[in-house]
């Protein structure tokens, strides 16, 4: 059984779209991402070195939501489940992108696209 890294409301401002107002205009993203991983080396070291270190993962996905746009959230949020995979003690990655100013011409609350990536 994994235990869980849990990191939740990261706010960053991005150009990401299908729409030329949205790619010159930007919104912001919401990220939510939970890394499933053994968490025992860590307890046992109280090392942070022996985990991953949370603060460098949300600069990390930062930089990707920040960084290059793309035209759906699918390819975003893939290229963050990279990010989260490129650590080999995570086996698994559950991310979720929110896009709450999406262009909708109706009143909504959220849209978001969650997937899970894992090792093998």
């Amino acid at each position: 059984m994994s235990d869980l890294i849990t990191l939740s409301g990261l706010r960053v401002y991005g150009h990401h779209g299908v729409f030329d107002f949205e790619r010159r205009e930007g919104q912001e993203f919401v990220v939510d991402v939970v890394l499933e991983l053994d968490t025992a080396p860590a307890a046992a070291s109280d090392d942070v070195t022996d985990t991953v270190h949370y603060g460098e993962l949300a600069e990390a996905l930062g930089a990707v939501v920040s960084g290059e746009p793309v035209n759906l959230l699918e390819r975003l949020v893939q290229r963050l489940a990279d990010v989260c995979l490129a650590d080999a003690r995570v086996e698994a990655a559950t991310v979720t992108v929110h896009k709450p100013q999406a262009p909708i011409a109706l009143q909504f609350d959220d849209v978001a696209v969650t997937i899970r990536r894992s090792r093998g």
